[in-house]
């Protein structure tokens, strides 16, 4: 996900402010909605303990970007790739079997936030 970190935001993905420190910027998240993200209500019992760590990773690289209200646009763990992504569906490989991926979850995450 190294590619994605390297994109730098001005304003945050949450809420819109202007970001200003370098942290911030490569996430995409100020430090209020980073800690909100992060202390998102969502159930996480249908996921298995590396998907939970890899939406948190795919959040705080700033690797899912909202696209729409609901719909988002996620890096693949390589960076090679992009998906959309949202809570219920997901255009990865994972997501296109029906099966639970980390993007979805991430998406559910940012949204409960």
């Amino acid at each position: 996900m190294n590619a994605a970190a390297a994109t730098r935001h001005t304003h945050c993905l949450r809420c819109g402010r202007t970001l200003r420190s370098a942290k911030s910027r490569t996430t995409g998240y100020g430090p209020k909605c980073a800690a909100k993200v992060r202390h998102s209500p969502v159930d996480t019992g249908d996921y298995k303990p590396h998907q939970i760590v890899s939406a948190r990773e795919l959040i705080e690289d700033g690797a899912i970007v909202p696209l729409r209200s609901v719909v988002f646009i996620a890096v693949s763990t390589d960076g090679t790739e992009t998906y959309r992504t949202a809570p219920m569906a997901c255009s990865c490989p994972a997501g296109l079997k029906g099966t639970r991926c980390y993007h979805q979850l991430a998406a559910r995450m940012l949204l409960a936030a």
